[in-house]
């Protein structure tokens, strides 16, 4: 992220009038807003003070030494930064929020250092830019794409490396085009002798014999076959190139989605990546393989019909071009519309099916509240509007293409009326008019396609970068070059970690914490601490933003992410079921489990003796998402297949929340049988689930603010002896 910029050379002069001798600059970021208007001001920030620049001239100077407690505030639209001077709170400048909030959020901790006299060398931040330098536009998440200033040729060069390996099968098509064409127009040739020769003889010259005819005749035909013949293996080669190009890229895209960190999935919806795969895949293959193989035909049909036109007639070949001009005038025009259509329509097909996709995941929480006319109403709003702009665009696009079509020919008409003359003084013949009217249609058909060319280049522009933007997202969380497959023994040891989903605003702060081989730890405090964040971090869903975490004294970036997860099990609150079989779900973790393994894990987590009652036992399918069960069975599935693989570290996130207070005594007698020599670390809002565990780790707004053993913390009478307190009071009250 960047955190120093150049000062325009107004402004410059400004600060170097105003900077004291041995001062260093460290940082200069833009504000945008002073009072009620916009401007373009800058604050920059030297090791001593701080200084507030507008329009060259300087407006405020503030001694570091003298703020403290530097902050940022979310106001209405925009974002102010503060610090308080010599205890009372200073404005210090505002700015919009988007762009800059990161910025100053980054300042607050570096002006802090700064104003304590620390350490005088500028902080870095890692965290990539988000906006064009070029237009000042947001980048597609999580890449350096911009859609506005975004090079067409460096897409056609991406999209032309990714055909390595199927080009020679890509190119066939096109080489078959270039035979198709050349039969095509050697027949109006064979047209015209025949027609000048036997159908309408010059005067004076006897009319040729019938089997010459025959033959003239059987030559067309020939043609026509072959002709016919090649268009087949063209299109047989093309529909299999392009599947073969279609598997593949659907492949790297379910690959790269597979490979993207937690954040990015998340920020996206399965509708969204699901269109992605299947709908821009399909349009960038319909483009390939039927559109260009078609324009690469027309483009050398049009140069090879433009020469013989002219050896023809050089001046009734000007007539072809006479609409020309005006046509792609128009269509240059009509461009930037068309394609701003094109984007406006896939967003709102996106929207679409992002909320239909929503509603039938949520279709069970729909039915309990009684909402589904109320949804109804909403999808009919949804497609309403996606009907509206298909409408819209369908109205513009076949109102403006049709006059362009009866533009473009009235240089035909006016070859007919020509032609037609120079037929009646007798400079031409019958048989080189209908030659030249042939080429003339042939010529015409490029021509005619312009006007869909700049529809059909922009839709697969569109999704091209759509398929581009997952293609080129840099995962957040990634191997390094030579990773590590270690065996886990179990030591964990967290460092100082300090961590934020945005890195200048944390969730944990500095956490410190060591765990031995076997050990349970309970994680406890209130919603939204950061308990299920920091074991996201244990399993590296995410990278900490600062400190580091050792597992067996080994830093888990240099450990594989595919070594480091298959040792660990992990039993989350929300218990998701794939749509297979009971048996299939168990062993997901360990997809060659035998039969007696899957029914050692049921036994484990209880769950044996409801599965062998299910209709088909083992081989029952639990339906989309497992909701053929209830709550408790499919937690004690999750269970199961958390534990067939013996993992070395297990996680438990609420996982005996669905359960009934018989079968969770059950399920718990069963954990504190599998959590021996087996690091654990469990999460509970029912605390007394926690303890037989070795070790309490309490967290409030992010750091810790207590650890140690259940009586330990029971003495201490903090937050964990609050916590159980009033859970046992919720309890008493519930039995009274």
């Amino acid at each position: 992220m960047k955190l120093m910029y150049d000062l325009p050379e107004q402004d410059e002069r400004a600060f170097l009038a105003a900077v004291g001798e041995g001062e260093k600059r460290m940082y200069c970021l833009p504000y945008n807003i002073e009072v009620d208007r916009f401007v373009s001001g800058w604050m920059v920030f030297t090791d001593q003070y701080i200084y507030k620049i507008l329009d060259g001239e300087l407006k405020e100077k503030f001694k570091m030494s003298e703020l403290s407690d530097f902050s940022t505030e979310n106001l209405y639209g925009s974002c102010a930064f503060y610090a308080k001077q010599n205890g009372v709170s200073r404005l210090l400048c505002r700015f919009i929020s988007g762009r800059n909030l990161p910025r100053y959020s980054v300042m607050v901790k570096a002006c802090e250092i700064l104003a304590e006299g620390g350490s005088k060398e500028p902080l870095t931040n890692s965290e990539p830019e988000r906006y064009c330098p070029k237009c000042g536009r947001p980048f597609v998440l999580h890449t350096k794409i911009c859609p506005f200033c975004q090079d067409k040729k460096e897409t056609y060069l991406k999209l032309w490396r990714m055909t390595r390996g199927l080009r020679l099968m890509m190119l066939f098509p096109l080489i078959a085009a270039i035979f198709s064409v050349i039969f095509r127009f050697v027949v109006p040739a064979v047209q015209r002798y025949a027609i000048d020769n036997f159908i309408v003889p010059e005067f004076g010259i006897e009319r040729g014999s019938v089997g010459a005819f025959l033959l003239v005749v059987v030559a067309i035909v020939v043609l026509d076959v072959f002709h016919r013949g090649i268009d087949v293996i063209k299109q047989r080669m093309a529909a299999y190139s392009g599947n073969k190009f279609t598997m593949m890229l659907r492949a790297l895209l379910f690959e790269k989605i597979q490979n993207l960190s937690m954040a990015s999935v998340q920020q996206k919806s399965a509708g969204d990546l699901m269109g992605r795969i299947n709908n821009d895949v399909s349009t960038v293959q319909s483009f390939i393989t039927g559109n260009l193989p078609t324009y690469f035909a027309q483009a050398f049909s049009f140069l090879l019909a433009l020469v013989l036109l002219l050896c023809l007639d050089p001046l009734m070949c000007l007539f072809v071009f006479i609409p020309l001009p005006l046509t792609v005038f128009i269509i240059i025009r009509f461009w930037t519309t068309v394609r701003q259509r094109n984007i406006h329509a896939w967003l709102i097909t996106t929207r679409t099916n992002r909320h239909l996709q929503d509603i039938l995941n949520g279709i069970r929480v729909v039915k309990s509240f009684g909402s589904e006319e109320r949804e109804i109403i909403r999808f009919e709003e949804h497609t309403e509007r996606q009907a509206a702009q298909d409408e819209s665009n369908a109205k513009l696009f076949d109102t403006v293409f049709p006059l362009l079509g009866f533009a473009l020919r009235l240089g035909n008409y006016m070859i007919m009326l020509y032609g037609n003359l120079k037929v009646f003084a007798g400079s031409m013949t019958i048989g080189a008019l209908n030659q030249f009217n042939s080429y003339a249609t042939i010529i015409y058909e490029p021509l005619m396609q312009i006007t869909a060319i700049p529809r059909n280049i922009s839709a697969f522009l569109t999704s091209l970068n759509k398929v581009f933007e997952i293609l080129e997202e840099e995962p957040e969380v990634a191997d390094i070059e030579l990773p590590i497959d270690i065996s886990i023994e179990g030591d964990i040891s967290v460092r100082d970690v300090t961590f934020g989903y945005d890195s200048y605003n944390p969730v944990l702060e500095h956490i410190n914490l060591e765990v031995k081989q076997g050990e349970m730890v309970g994680i406890v405090g209130h919603s939204g601490c950061g308990k299920t964040t920091l074991i996201n971090l244990l399993m590296r869903l995410y990278d900490v933003t600062e400190g580091a975490i050792f597992i067996d004294d080994v830093n888990i970036k240099d450990i594989s992410q595919n070594a480091l997860r298959s040792q660990i099990g992990v039993v989350l609150q929300e218990t998701h079921l794939f749509a297979g079989s009971v048996r299939d779900n168990i062993r997901y973790s360990k997809p060659f489990a035998t039969n007696e393994e899957v029914i050692a894990a049921a036994r484990l987590a209880n769950a044996h003796d409801f599965i062998i009652n299910l209709p088909e036992g083992y081989n029952t399918m639990v339906g989309e998402k497992g909701y053929s069960l209830s709550g408790g069975e499919r937690q004690r599935i999750a269970i199961a297949r958390a534990l067939i693989h013996n993992p070395r570290i297990l996680i438990l996130d609420e996982a005996t929340a669905a359960l009934d207070t018989e079968t969770e005594k059950l399920i718990q007698d069963a954990i504190n049988k599998l959590t021996k020599n087996r690091t654990t670390f469990a999460i509970a809002h029912r605390l007394s689930t926690l303890r037989n565990a070795d070790k309490l780790l309490v967290l409030d707004r992010g750091k810790v603010a207590e650890y140690g053993t259940h009586a330990e913390l029971l003495a201490a009478k903090g937050i964990y002896y609050k916590l159980v307190m009033a859970q046992q009071r919720a309890a008493l009250q519930k039995q009274g």
